[in-house]
């Protein structure tokens, strides 16, 4: 048996390397309880800098709300004095995997809810398994924005921003800083992620930069891990700036394989989705790199309570700073919490139907620790947020790389507007009167 296939041991795994613990209440009947399936990366490369930090974020709130220990309005016990009963599983081994997984954590495990997905591909693949069984499922991460533009779901929801923002929000953020981009390569990986990433990418370049021409045009499998022959194109091309939607331990291999050939000296590198990559580099992250970290997450997030609790508690309890999918998670978590109790505030306090449920997540929107998240678009199924772009520079007296120059962009600003395909709206000019 997989060593992370199961809660009881994933956690144990995550507090043994941390000392946090959950205050588990002991067995409960179904309804005094909320039972959660929580789905990301434990193993494989996606896991060190991305996976398990989302783990470790949602082990870190579960046993904040279910000790009531989360500010206000989230300092009733679990969701709406239901006990949060997590099952976590490990999103590595492929689609197929996953979908097989979904079925035995809704009808083996009885879960009320999962919250779960880093791989487009596995949201793409699990969505209609879970319109299917009729049980709700909420997408935590998952960047592609086919989601909701390819279909429509009823017990599905995304409760983070797609990619879209992360590349009109990069683009703007460079013209902002008056960048220099008359050429540009790209590197990104040969699926859902990098596809559509890079198609953002260039279109809203098209737009803000007519005349930029794009050179080398690469895109290397998920978990190539050697970017030797990349990366000498990409020297070769000599383009003012190299894009990338590169992530996880594709990412990290990218850039220290790099760093020797001096890819950042000759060009600016811009990365849509690097802030995780950070802690474990250090100075291997090269000074006045551009990047975004698919929100306002991390070092460049909002200086409110909420966010001072999540912040402090996690860095207290794992010794590092969350990133992105640390913030990703809990602003989920939140996000189910938050409709678990706005339906159970319409029925007279009882734990809710799945009926009850998706009518409360559908169009809701609620304050997270990277600010506030609003289900806006996809018929109310897919959200929205403020997203913050950067530059690194290492602080070698704190020994961790800082960001500098940030600039935060309001979430109208760098998402399409209801009913319309991101792809569409960028090319119309991307069209909004919030930008500053």
């Amino acid at each position: 048996m997989n060593r992370f296939k199961r809660f009881t041991q994933t956690f144990g795994m995550l507090a043994a390397g941390t000392g946090a613990m959950l205050a588990w209440a002991g067995p409960a009947s179904a309804q005094d309880t909320f039972k959660v399936g929580i789905v990301t990366f434990l193993s494989g490369p996606a896991a060190e800098s991305f996976g398990v930090p989302a783990g470790k974020a949602a082990e870190f709130v579960i046993g904040e709300l279910n000790k009531g220990a989360g500010p206000a309005p989230y300092n009733k016990v679990g969701f709406g004095g239901l006990k949060i009963e997590p099952v976590i599983i490990d999103e590595n081994g492929g689609a197929t995997k996953q979908v097989q997984e979904l079925r035995n954590l809704y009808q083996r495990d009885n879960v009320d809810a999962v919250i779960g997905y880093i791989g487009s591909g596995d949201c793409l693949a699990v969505a209609p398994i879970a319109e299917e069984l009729k049980k709700p499922l909420f997408l935590f991460d998952c960047g592609t924005p086919r989601i909701f533009e390819e279909a429509k779901y009823n017990y599905v929801f995304r409760t983070s921003a797609h990619a879209t923002q992360d590349n009109v929000g990069l683009i703007r953020y460079m013209k902002l800083k008056n960048i220099k981009m008359d050429t540009f390569s790209a590197i990104n990986q040969d699926y859902a992620w990098g596809q559509d990433s890079r198609a953002d990418f260039v279109a809203a370049a098209s737009q803000l930069y007519p005349n930029a021409k794009l050179g080398s045009d690469l895109l290397p499998k998920f978990g190539a891990g050697q970017y030797g022959t990349e990366i000498s194109a990409l020297v070769a091309a000599g383009s003012d700036v190299v894009y990338s939607s590169l992530w996880g331990g594709d990412l990290q291999a990218f850039i220290l394989q790099s760093v020797p050939r001096g890819l950042a000296k000759r060009s600016q590198l811009v990365l849509s989705a690097a802030d995780h990559v950070l802690p474990p580099l250090g100075d291997k992250m090269p000074d006045g790199v551009i990047i975004g970290a698919r929100g306002a997450y991390g070092l460049m997030s909002p200086k409110t309570p909420l966010n001072e609790w999540f912040f402090t508690g996690y860095e207290k309890a794992y010794g590092v700073y969350p990133v992105q999918a640390a913030y990703r998670v809990t602003q989920s978590i939140l996000g189910v919490k938050n409709a678990v109790e706005k339906a159970m505030a319409k029925n007279g306090g009882k734990k809710p139907t799945t009926d009850e449920l998706v009518a409360a997540m559908t169009g809701s929107e609620w304050q997270s620790p990277g600010g506030l998240i609003q289900m806006k678009n996809g018929d109310g199924h897919q959200a929205i947020q403020p997203i913050a772009f950067s530059r690194t520079k290492y602080n070698a007296e704190k020994k961790r790389v800082d960001l500098v120059d940030i600039v935060n962009f309001e979430a109208e600003c760098v998402n399409p507007p209801p009913g319309v395909k991101a792809i569409d709206w960028i090319k119309g000019g991307m069209k909004n009167d919030k930008c500053k």
